[in-house]
């Protein structure tokens, strides 16, 4: 494979209402950056609550129609942007690379398990179907059907600009509903392209809308009272935010919010194997994940053995211009995320941890104004420290030394956040009872990043999920739909004279 093109377009972003690119009402708008060199590359146009009020307009005169489109044809146009998907992939991962900075390889796997969504959505008319009880009472059918809600809405982050929107529109349309988008303002281009594609796709002109914005916007789509449902993802107190806001305006809500994954690795892991994983789910997309691991919990006398490796692996990433096919990790999304995550570092040694490698002031030659931190791995942190309990959302791997698996657990499920948790481990019967006994939405067993496949759905525990359902999969068609039960008879079994009490099977 030769080198990836980059994504070099400067056009303002905008939004995308009624099936076409729309400037907008309002005047403000925000300068993106391309986070390998530091440079301005272009403008997100930020919107006001009329160009919210637009969207939502288009979209309620576009759902009736979509929605009592039979669920086959629905698929069909999801085959058909699952089509286009394929074909662009490599465009929508140099977008990510341009704008998030990570590193191309791992945006081409953002978009596949982006894709692996719409796949699932392809199944929609086997996934609505119905239950039905025949002559469940005298002369009487019951059964059971699941519509769409109308208009909802998502507003997604910065780190997965292409999979987390993937994770809510191809099941949100699929169902019926019209989906209008609040994309990060950071990273703004993909929701546009992925705007196209759906249109080129067939979908109706207003069924999917974009709208780019800051609180302006997000507050529009919460207090709207035509948006039925919203789905977020972010950090836990915007989460906890758009949970209470929308809940408080009569809106079904889920909010995937924080997290600070753990990795326990017993003694008797292979060490190999265990060094791999945390490299991987600790600097892999430079620690901008939701489901990467910020906290090893090493076990006994493992500590000693796996540290010195994992301080002459996180020496030695080799972290350059994501465009770069053997770069193992780029830059930090913008400046302000770097020079928070590096005072996090700051804090950490001030706290007493031990730092084993310090990633702070790291440049790559011929882009010394990008916005680049190095891995940085603490050895001796404790549950008190800022750096423990906090999301850092970077490149920072904190080593937490316990005797035993007892304390292991007891340190993971005393935490405030339950999004993801992997155990490393040769013996079956400790993996068994970690797997039941942890307080965390996502387990992996020798798998350092659990995120569950297309039709299993995602989401955690405690703060880092406000709200009943998980994120796609069948609790998503849960989410994006209402259930509704028919009771039946006609007229030639029905009893003669007004029945007063309370129906039961007969």
């Amino acid at each position: 494979m030769g080198a990836p093109e980059a994504f070099t377009n400067t056009t303002d972003v905008g939004h995308w209402i009624g099936g076409r690119a729309h400037a907008g009402s309002g005047s403000r708008s925000q300068t993106v950056f391309n986070p390998t060199t530091g440079a301005p590359a272009r403008r997100v146009l930020l919107a006001s609550e009329a160009d919210v009020a637009a969207a939502v307009a288009a979209a309620r005169a576009a759902q009736p129609a979509w929605g009592d489109t039979p669920p086959i044809r629905r698929a069909r146009v999801m085959n058909n942007f699952l089509g286009l998907l394929n074909q662009h992939r490599d465009t929508l991962a140099a977008m990510i690379t341009a704008e998030h900075g990570k590193v191309f390889t791992d945006a081409q796997g953002e978009v596949t398990r982006g894709i692996d969504i719409v796949e699932f959505a392809c199944g929609i008319p086997q996934l609505l179907k119905g239950d039905y009880t025949d002559q469940v009472s005298t002369g009487i059918d019951n059964w059971t059907l699941r519509q769409p809600l109308g208009v909802v809405a998502g507003i997604t982050p910065f780190n997965f600009p292409c999979m987390v929107p993937m994770w809510m529109f191809p099941v949100a349309l699929a169902c019926g509903n019209a989906f209008i988008l609040k994309p990060s303002e950071r990273d703004p281009s993909p929701s546009i392209f992925m705007a196209q594609l759906l249109q080129q796709a067939g979908l109706p002109d207003g069924v999917f809308s974009v709208v780019q914005g800051d609180k302006t916007a997000v507050d529009a789509l919460l207090t709207h009272p035509d948006v039925k449902a919203v789905s977020f993802v972010g950090s836990t107190p915007i989460a906890q935010y758009i949970y209470e806001t929308g809940a408080h305006h009569g809106k079904r809500v889920q909010a995937l919010g924080g997290a600070k994954n753990h990795m326990v690795v017993m003694p008797d892991a292979d060490i190999d194997q265990a060094v791999d994983a945390l490299i991987g789910s600790a600097y892999g997309s430079a620690g901008e994940r939701c489901m990467a691991i910020s906290v090893a919990v090493l076990v006994g006398d493992v500590a000693d053995r796996i540290v010195p490796l994992l301080a002459a692996r996180a020496q030695a990433l080799k972290i350059k211009n994501g465009m770069e096919l053997d770069a193992e990790m780029g830059p930090i999304v913008t400046k302000e995320a770097r020079d928070r995550i590096e005072t996090y570092i700051g804090v950490g040694v001030e706290e007493g941890a031990k730092l084993v490698v310090d990633g702070r002031g790291h440049k790559v030659a011929g882009f010394e104004n990008g916005f680049f931190t190095g891995g940085t791995l603490f050895d001796h942190v404790t549950p008190a420290m800022r750096i423990y309990k906090e999301e850092i959302f970077g490149p920072v791997l904190a080593c937490v030394r316990v005797p035993d698996m007892a304390r292991a657990l007891q340190l993971v499920n005393e935490h405030e956040f339950g999004n993801g948790v992997a155990c490393f481990t040769s013996d079956g019967g400790v993996a068994r009872e970690f797997a039941r006994r942890v307080q965390v939405g996502m387990v992996g067993i020798n798998v350092p990043i659990p995120v569950p496949m297309a039709w299993h759905g995602f989401g955690g525990w405690k703060k880092s999920l406000f709200g009943d359902m998980h994120a796609y999969g069948e609790e998503g068609v849960r989410f994006y739909t209402k259930q509704k039960s028919v009771m039946q008879r006609w007229p030639d079994s029905i009893g003669k004279g007004a029945e007063f009490a309370m129906p039961v099977a007969k």
